[in-house]
């Protein structure tokens, strides 16, 4: 795989890197990451794979953009409001960088579907950039299934959280919560809120660690929980254990086949 020199120059501050190089951005281009949700922290992630010449970008969302959306959904314009998200972000994309296939899935995740789309183009990476928890560990549980490590993450507020999995490498999102709390237990970034640019963070870290194990470099949060308190300018790093009697990824798991917990709409954040 050759560069043109239109490559060479939009990817140069790539290829300068010793730690990614020519060799680096070809294994970019060719990766595949696929996104569950193009909000909050999907939008972000989205922008920023795109821009790094991430090959394939998979695109998961049902919903419609929003005008109360875009106080934190950069990937989308006031104009894409009613458009369909994903949508409104491969034209983002497109407009970005063209070298970017971008494949939309304009679907909930489901038990269902899941395991298709996340087949579909045999991603090499999956952002959970959606806000509720049946998503979440279906996601969680999809990705134990099938091999595939994934990025966590989750923002309310001013605080943020972020965590990785790699199979076979560390704890899994259900070795640190178990099971879903109770439904609405515990409020949506629609009911309590949360600052714009909370995603911005969070989200940029998610296609951080996607970046960075497409390439095989640096540290990854496997292993870790990462949390962030913006209101205090302050971050975390929480050392996660491997939990041997965890229901899918422990010794004897009982977790065989995915499961909805209730009827889920993955909204995103």
């Amino acid at each position: 795989m050759g560069f043109t020199n239109e490559q060479l120059e939009r990817y140069s501050r790539h290829i300068i890197l010793k730690e990614v190089g020519i060799r680096g951005q070809k294994k970019l281009l060719q990766s595949k990451v696929l996104i569950i949700g193009t909000g909050g922290l999907g939008a972000p992630a989205a922008m920023f794979l795109a821009a790094a010449g991430v090959g394939t970008i998979g695109l998961v969302d049902f919903d419609v953009v929003e005008l109360s959306n875009l106080q934190r959904q950069i990937i989308h314009l006031t104009k894409d409001v009613g458009k369909h998200k994903v949508e409104s972000a491969k034209e983002t994309i497109a407009e970005m960088n063209p070298d970017v296939n971008t494949v939309v899935y304009r679907e909930w995740v489901n038990s269902s579907n899941i395991t298709d789309i996340i087949k579909d183009k045999d991603y090499d990476f999956i952002i959970d950039g959606t806000d509720n928890f049946p998503a979440k560990f279906l996601i969680n549980d999809a990705c134990v299934l099938l091999n595939k490590p994934f990025s966590h993450a989750g923002i309310i507020r001013f605080q943020g959280q972020t965590m990785t999995y790699v199979p076979g490498k560390g704890p899994c999102y259900r070795c640190i919560f178990r099971n879903p709390p109770p439904p609405d237990a515990v409020p949506t970034c629609k009911q309590a809120g949360v600052i714009g640019v909370m995603g911005g963070v969070i989200g940029t870290i998610q296609a951080t660690e996607a970046i960075k194990y497409i390439l095989g470099t640096g540290d990854l949060l496997n292993g870790y929980l990462l949390t962030y308190d913006a209101l205090n300018m302050e971050f975390r790093k929480i050392k996660l254990s491997h939990n041997g009697n965890c229901e899918i990824c422990g010794e004897n798991p009982v977790i065989t086949e995915l499961i909805d917990y209730q009827q889920v709409q993955c909204r995103t954040n």
